[in-house]
């Protein structure tokens, strides 16, 4: 790789190091580099809002796996990007961003980027000399990539320009210890010999100790279930393997949801969002394993989801995971895949016996009572799973019909609500559900409606689901399709929309037909911020400042480019039919009028948790 400017150092590294999509919107502050990453191959998606290139970059690091990068000016170009990094930071996101940045503090560019970046959870680095271009290039995508970290590089203007002397790429040298900071808040050096794209580090097992001790507690367990978070969503072969061996219920958090679809032991989204029948089941579990998974009050319905008698595990990668959100009984460190492989060696092989009391690890008497059809039982042969003699679990024939019949949202009756113009998002919402090829990324922006499209619209996998609300922040669901879009050509996103979400981010509709993405966006539009309507209205408060009046949705849509159709009631879909019957030469916006009366039930958890 030639020398060139620190510009061009930092784009090559980046190119060599494997990044293939980077996303911003380009100043004079960016310029260059963004240029560098565009010359050794990268392709350059341009927003029209940093602030959407920044969700654009997170789903697609989402969506591939793999280390995304956003590029922004100096000063309002980053600030403008906050809220979506922000969001990256706290998803755990590995991204990284490169951002122009003035030292002089009469400029009026000026704000301190590193401190910024501090304060939203994300690490704060700088390119300060040429010489150390490279090699601190390379460590902030390895941090991002091995720490799962977003990262802020800072690329000073007066050293952008600088010439690099000697060789490019990302074997640099080793310069100061791991976790040293510099004086300007930067992260300090590694050493990154040989480092690439594909050499990251083997995930780390489980302690042997504690693999044992949660081989025990499963091995006691008469009503097991499984809850797999962000970091499970790699491991679905090792955690069925050992749900089928103690017989445990499978269910995820809302960022994981579709892990286990197929599995006639999937209950899909356990907490706010669980139905009827998973909450039952999860509630009366025994065990509780989360896995890679928070375990936080959206997760738990604040805690209700638990048991008072429940055996609460946790397994996480970072020991600092543990325990935070609540009380656990055994924390273990640990890679999900390396932990279950490790758990159900143990119990396959017969290391691990059946404590005498059968209750969980011999620690209490099974005394609570048992739903009809729950177990316990024998784990019955069937799909998805393989019967293993004597041991005891959740699962039974009975157990699977039900879940089959009464798992899913649109399986339980309600009173449609549709008329007067418009029509009830439940029953929009199946309808989409219907009409909507299989093959698709559904990706919820935050409000009132969101529940909606989440629970009523199936996914094929976990790769299915596209869920930016770790700040539970309105405005990135379109900016969240296009990089899900953009990662995952061959399905159809689904971008779902309230109509203030939909309005903050309009002008990314442009991009959508710029790109030419294959994508239907569903603006659920109440002509409100509906969460506050229904929070705030019933005690009497004055909405007048929550409240809109009618938007002509489409009209807009129209004007960037989109074919758009109005739906008011049930008979209006069949312009969605005609669309998916088509060419779909054009994206399409669906507005649709939605009925207002009722906020949604996941509001009060929501609220409670403010």
């Amino acid at each position: 790789m030639s020398a060139g400017t620190v510009a061009e150092t930092v784009g090559a590294v980046l190119a060599s190091l494997g990044v293939d999509t980077a996303f911003g919107v380009v100043g004079s502050g960016n310029f260059h580099v963004t240029n560098a990453l565009v010359a050794h191959g990268v392709r350059f998606v341009a927003a029209r809002h940093e602030g959407g290139a920044a969700t654009m970059a997170d789903a697609h690091a989402r969506m591939t796996g793999r280390v995304g990068v956003l590029s922004v000016h100096q000063g309002p170009g980053l600030t403008n990007a906050l809220t979506g990094v922000t969001e990256a930071a706290k998803s755990r996101t590995p991204l990284v961003v490169l951002a122009g940045e003035v030292t002089a503090p009469r400029s009026n560019f000026f704000v301190d980027q590193a401190a910024l970046a501090a304060a939203v959870g994300a690490v704060p680095m700088r390119v300060g000399s040429a010489p150390d271009a490279a090699a601190l290039t390379a460590e902030a995508f390895r941090v991002a990539r091995d720490g799962r970290r977003t990262v802020l590089l800072n690329l000073p203007l007066e050293v952008q320009a600088l010439a690099v002397s000697g060789p490019s790429g990302a074997g640099g040298r080793e310069t100061g210890p791991a976790g040293a900071a510099g004086a300007d808040g930067s992260a300090g050096l590694v050493g990154l010999a040989g480092l690439t794209g594909g050499a990251r580090p083997l995930p780390a097992g489980p302690d042997p100790a504690e693999a044992a001790r949660l081989a025990e507690i499963l091995a006691g367990a008469r009503r097991p279930v499984f809850v797999a978070g962000r970091g499970a969503r790699t491991a679905r072969r090792e955690l069925e393997d050992l749900a089928d061996l103690t017989g445990a219920l499978l269910a995820t958090s809302a960022v994981a949801k579709g892990l286990f679809r197929g599995s006639p032991w999937d209950l899909d989204v356990s907490g706010g969002f669980a139905s009827p029948l998973a909450a039952e089941l999860i509630r009366d579990a025994d065990v509780v394993v989360g896995w890679g998974c928070a375990l936080n009050m959206w997760t738990t319905r604040h805690g209700t989801l638990i048991g008072p008698d429940a055996v609460v595990v946790q397994v996480d990668l970072d020991p600092d995971a543990l325990g935070v959100h609540r009380p656990v009984g055994l924390g273990v460190t640990g890679d999900v895949a390396r932990t279950a492989r490790a758990v159900a060696d143990l119990l396959g092989d017969g290391t691990v016996a059946r404590p005498a009391s059968g209750a969980p690890g011999g620690e209490r008497g099974g005394t609570r009572a048992v739903p009809e059809g729950a177990g316990p039982h024998v784990v019955p042969d069937g799909p998805g799973t393989r019967a293993v003699s004597g041991r005891i679990g959740y699962r039974s024939e009975a157990l699977a019909l039900r879940i089959a019949r009464e798992v899913r949202w649109r399986d339980v009756p309600y009173a449609d609500e549709s008329g007067d113009g418009r029509i009830d998002p439940r029953t929009l919402t199946i309808a989409l559900d219907d009409l909507l090829p299989a093959e698709r990324v559904v990706c919820p922006d935050s409000g009132n409606f969101m529940g909606y499209p989440a629970m009523f619209m199936d996914v094929p996998d976990e790769g299915g689901f596209c869920f930016t609300q770790a700040f539970q922040s309105i405005g990135l669901g379109l900016a969240t399709a296009i990089g899900a879009a953009l990662a995952r050509p061959d399905r159809l996103t689904v971008a779902a929309l309230g109509d203030g979400g939909a309005l903050m981010g309009v002008s990314e509709l442009e991009t959508v037909v710029r790109l030419g993405l294959r994508m239907v966006v569903v603006v659920y539009d109440d002509e409100a911020y509906g969460a506050e309507v229904h929070h705030f209205g019933p005690d009497g408060h004055p909405l007048d400042t929550v409240v809109f009046p009618p938007a002509d949705i489409a009209g807009i849509a129209r004007g960037f480019g989109f074919e758009a159709v109005t739906v008011r009631a049930p008979g209006d879909l069949a312009a969605v039919a005609r669309w998916l019957d088509g060419p779909r030469e054009r994206p399409l916006l669906v507005h649709a009028r939605v009925t207002r009366t009722r906020g949604a039930w996941w509001l009060e958890e929501a609220f409670r948790g403010h």
